[in-house]
Order: structure tokens, then sequence, then C-alpha cells
């Protein structure tokens, strides 16, 4: 059952922490998209939240995401795909509007020719892996150069930034460094001739550790338990 008031005060705490966590690095709340991460919660909460205002919406699972698109199509509301897609499963991805996870160029190339087939644009963000865990996927710093190349033959996809899961950490400050290295490896890319409208978006920043990515420049922030509440299952 869903309390769509507790709902809301949720969102807007959020939303209230963000624009503090903004104001104390010099920023624009405004340059801060929050992605509310809906995964395992139906589609009533994802109504719910959109009635308060809220746009963009975050799943982990292609089949998941697609029945609720299903059933919220009347709404004026942006899909993002921010788990980890395998390469057999991006044909079906072509409806989101945003995958956070590429993290190879033939990912990449499948979900052009997904979004082309769709009729649609889409934006991608390439995954960095900066920790080396070897239980979560991304690209090392050193394999971002082939990924970069094969955005320039894609048609209806097209990179827009870099994502980052750092490790898990009790602290949320503990995440800080993880957060100024994506950065550096955006400033290092800027460096290198990649263009600029490929590294405006820095994803970065869940429910524990939001505020902080924001204070280190994070342009997406994907937040599921401190809006939607605490799942039973994932």
């Amino acid at each position: 059952m869903i309390d769509a008031a507790a709902l809301r005060t949720r969102l807007a705490d959020v939303r209230a922490r963000i624009a503090r966590a903004a104001g104390r690095a010099g920023r624009d709340p405004a340059s801060i998209r929050l992605v509310a991460v809906s995964k395992t919660f139906p589609a009533e909460f994802v109504r719910a939240a959109a009635e308060a205002g809220q746009i963009d919406f975050g799943e982990n699972k292609v089949q998941e995401a697609l029945l609720k698109m299903d059933q919220t199509a009347d709404l004026a509301i942006r899909w993002h795909l921010v788990g980890h897609l395998q390469s057999n499963k991006a044909r079906k991805a072509g409806r989101f509007d945003l995958v956070h996870s590429v993290d190879d160029a033939g990912l990449l190339a499948r979900l052009d020719e997904a979004a082309h087939a769709a009729g649609r644009r889409m934006d991608l963000l390439v995954q960095v892996d900066l920790a080396g865990e070897p239980t979560k996927h991304g690209a090392r710093e050193e394999e971002l150069a082939p990924i970069f190349a094969a955005a320039g033959a894609a048609r209806a996809a097209r990179i827009v930034g870099l994502m980052l899961l750092p490790p898990e950490v009790d602290d949320a400050d503990a995440a800080r460094s993880y957060f100024q290295g994506l950065r550096a490896v955006r400033d290092r890319l800027l460096a290198r001739g990649v263009d600029a409208s490929m590294l405006n978006e820095l994803s970065m920043g869940m429910s524990h550790d939001f505020e902080v990515a924001v204070e280190e420049g994070a342009t997406l922030i994907r937040v599921g338990t401190a809006i939607f509440g605490s799942r039973t299952s994932v």
C-alpha cells in the first residue's frame, strides 16, 4: 500500500537537501537532475512521485521498466536505465531516454541500433570503474578511448557524460575521493580532445551519499530509498 503523502514529504526533503548541498558548493540547484530510482516499486509509486513533480525515473532491469513504461504512458516522464545491461538485452532497451551503464563499444553500438529501430534519440553515460571491484562493472580509464571513438559512428545514440558506482562505505564522506576522481577523469578526457558535448553529465551519488556527490559536481543523482522507502526485494 502506498502512502502518497509520506512519499511527497520524502521527495521534498531530498530536493531540499540537494539545494543545501548545492549552496555549500556555490552551485545552482537547477543544474542537478534528480533520478528517482523506482526499481522493485510498482507503477503507482511512480505515478505518485510524478504527481509531486518528479520527471526522471531510474530502473535496474529492462523488463520491469518496460512494464512500468506501459502502465505510465500517459505521464510526461523520462526513463533512465541505471543498472548493468547485458549486450544481448540491448535490443529491448530502445525505449529508455538515458542509459547510465555503457562500458564497452559493442554495447554502445547495440544501443544505438535499438534506438534507431525505435525511431528515437537516446543519451548514454559511460560507466567508469575507479575502484577495480570484481563485483561491479565499468570501464577503466585506459579503456575509455575506443568507447568514445565508437560514438562517432552512432546514428541515434550519443554519449553525454560519465557515471560512477563507488565502493559501498558507511561514511558518505569516504566516497568523496571517488567523486573527485570521476571529475578528474572528465577533465583529462577534455584535455585529450574529447568533445565537451560528450562530457556534460556526471552521474554519481545515491541515497546515502548524494549530498557529497552534489558538492563534488554531480549533475545526475540516483536516489531510491530516500524517496520511495525501504525495499523488501532487489
